[in-house]
């Protein structure tokens, strides 16, 4: 019996996690994505439980030790740009990367088995009883046994096969922006840095490469908005940043300047259910879970948890489908849940929930300092 021929829409994290997990089950996967290349824009991600046990079963953990960021501490600063405390977020449970590393460190586990088509997309996807007939903007027509879309919130995947977007996105009313920065913009290599207003928040964070500028932003609909427009997005961050005091003035600069800096509304992703026939999603496709890190690492236990399931019902993918669904909506669903709660812990609106969530922050960071050696900790 022919090995089944598997279409991945997206190569980002998921989309290569799951190419490597279907090779070694015996599948052949093909992996499109739009891109010309893999994406270098995107935040600091955590890889943690279960996404570590799924990188050491890759033989990846060391190479992504290799690419961590070295950050080992946070620093909160208070509206004046002074520092309210220091706490320590290296742990030995997790390893913090960059999102453009995770993926290349994914990309190049699966890509010696694994067929890999950038800059195309699929243009329509029609099911029958036998397969899933495919076309794509560039390449000729083909025909795969099952598709899966691995392709973020705006998935063009689950466009074409359950619906518009917004019968299954929920805007978290916040943007995130991220531009790579020189390292002397950072003080201290091993230290992340947060800066947060009234609706704002400003991070840098380290690298192995370039330090991170982040922006994280609220805004209400924006008329026009059109997530390929980068001057629009250039124009809502030198907005949103207007006056806010610290480093805000050169870190907007450094944003304005590049060429291609990366942007995107967060948003909260819910279905009822996450395959249709032939067809399935993965990561946030599926079910986003921002801010807090969390998507990468359910989207590298999702791909392997799919893998498995296919394997483990070989010819009945409506049963690997279910199979797959229960189990990874039973580590997914109580971090979305969670979403709403952390955004307005991270960016609080207003000049009281700064305060509340500072009064907090210190608190938090007084017990940490408490539990740990003193020279791992620092309040000010």
């Amino acid at each position: 019996m022919a090995p089944s021929r598997v279409l991945i829409h997206g190569a980002g994290i998921a989309g290569p996690a799951l190419a490597y997990w279907l090779a070694r089950h015996g599948y052949r996967p093909t992996v499109v994505e739009q891109a010309k290349e893999l994406r270098s824009g995107g935040s600091a991600v955590v890889v943690k439980q279960p996404a570590l046990t799924v990188a050491r079963s890759m033989g990846i953990l060391p190479r992504l030790r290799e690419v961590a960021t070295g950050a080992s501490a946070l620093s909160l600063l208070g509206p004046d740009g002074r520092q309210l405390l220091r706490v320590p977020t290296a742990s030995p449970q997790s390893i913090e990367v960059t999102r453009a590393d995770l993926s290349a460190v994914l990309h190049r586990a699966a890509r010696d088995d694994a067929e890999f088509l950038f800059a195309e997309t699929i243009t329509s996807l029609r099911q029958d009883r036998s397969g899933v007939a495919v076309t794509f903007r560039r390449s000729p027509p083909r025909r795969f046994d099952l598709v899966v879309g691995t392709d973020g919130i705006h998935s063009p995947v689950r466009r074409m096969v359950f619906g518009p977007a917004e019968q299954f996105t929920t805007s978290l009313g916040l943007y995130s922006a991220t531009v790579p920065v020189e390292p002397s913009a950072l003080d201290d290599p091993e230290t992340a840095v947060m800066f947060t207003a009234p609706g704002r928040m400003l991070t840098l964070r380290p690298s192995q490469g370039k330090p991170l500028a982040m922006f994280t932003f609220r805004s209400g609909r924006v008329p026009g908005y059109d997530r390929h427009d980068i001057a629009l997005h250039k124009r809502m961050v030198a907005e949103a940043y207007a006056g806010i005091g610290w480093r805000s003035p050169e870190l907007v600069e450094a944003y304005q300047k590049h060429p291609t800096p990366f942007f995107d509304p967060l948003a909260n992703v819910r279905m009822d259910q996450w395959w249709r026939g032939r067809v399935a999603l993965l990561g946030d496709a599926a079910s986003a879970v921002a801010l807090l890190g969390d998507g990468s690492s359910m989207a590298m236990a999702g791909a392997h948890t799919l893998a498995e399931a296919l394997a483990a019902h070989p010819g009945d993918h409506a049963r690997a489908f279910q199979v797959y669904e229960a189990k990874q909506r039973r580590q997914v669903d109580p971090r979305r849940r969670r979403v709403s709660l952390v955004a307005t812990l991270l960016v609080p609106r207003t000049r009281y929930g700064l305060a509340l969530r500072n009064t907090v922050g210190r608190a938090v960071g007084l017990a940490t300092r408490n539990t740990l050696p003193a020279k791992e900790n620092s309040l000010v």
